[in-house]
């Protein structure tokens, strides 16, 4: 299975995706974590691990070398874009070797690439980067994929999501929220996505809770679980340490329950 996190920025994307690594990690799944937001350079923190791997992007030269990368050529009238992304027709996580790929057990991560200075351009080649990575990734038995995606919706438009089998949104408290999560909705649906639901985050109430209920279930859009504000999950992010299992368990239980069953 391979799972895209999504939702607007501050949501608590990352810290569901370690959230939800860990719990499939417990149950004995070998989990590969995609680390495709070019901005938040913190999740290798709260997966516990010392440094995050070389980006994938450095495989193909850089920004400038996938640009080069891209040939373009015209057929029937129409523009056809040929992508030499990776030499492999379909790559296994056990083919990815270090510096590239970090982690040790059943649980690793691996990163799509970052800004890293300015005046360096969009983020297009990135987001093509993931969607060919993804699409090529072949999964064996056992095998989970949790991709921490960019904030917003721009990567639906990069079709970044044409290889995902199931679409979490994650609601924090705010409109802006809520109506991000319709849309994920939507465009997840027209991407042709089996499951696509919301996970509700920072949750301080019972109330807040029910609120945010009534206003997904208003715009269609199917809910699986509730994380509440923790103050341990706050701190492990403020200080970039490890999400430890125990944050959100019961919650993060009910989330893995649902996408297994699905």
């Amino acid at each position: 299975m391979k799972i895209s996190v999504c939702g607007k920025g501050g949501s608590g994307k990352s810290s569901v995706v370690a959230l939800l690594a860990n719990e499939f990690a417990a149950r004995g799944y070998h989990v590969l974590v995609v680390d495709s937001d070019e901005s938040n350079s913190g999740l290798f923190h709260l997966l516990g691990f010392e440094h995050p791997p070389v980006p994938l992007m450095e495989l193909v030269g850089g920004k400038k070398g996938l640009k080069e990368r891209m040939a373009v050529k015209f057929s029937s009238g129409e523009t056809e874009v040929k992508m030499d992304v990776l030499t492999q027709h379909k790559i296994r996580i056990k083919e990815i070797t270090r510096p590239y790929i970090t982690g040790d057990g059943n649980l690793k991560l691996v990163s799509v690439g970052k800004i890293m200075q300015s005046l360096e351009g969009c983020a297009c080649p990135m987001g093509v980067l993931s969607r060919e990575f993804l699409r090529k990734l072949l999964l064996e038995e056992n095998e989970i994929v949790i991709v921490d995606m960019e904030a917003g919706i721009e990567h639906f438009g990069r079709g970044v999501e044409t290889s995902i089998d199931s679409v979490l949104a994650v609601v924090e408290p705010s409109l802006e929220s809520i109506e991000l999560a319709a849309k994920i909705r939507k465009l997840a649906a027209d991407s042709g996505v089996k499951i696509i639901a919301a996970i509700l985050n920072k949750v301080s109430s019972d109330e807040m809770s029910r609120r945010l209920e009534d206003e997904l279930v208003k715009r269609s859009v199917r809910i699986i679980g509730s994380v509440p504000y923790r103050s341990d999950i706050f701190e492990a992010s403020l200080l970039g340490h490890k999400l430890d299992k125990k944050s959100g368990d019961r919650e993060i239980k009910q989330v893995v329950d649902c996408l297994i069953s699905d």
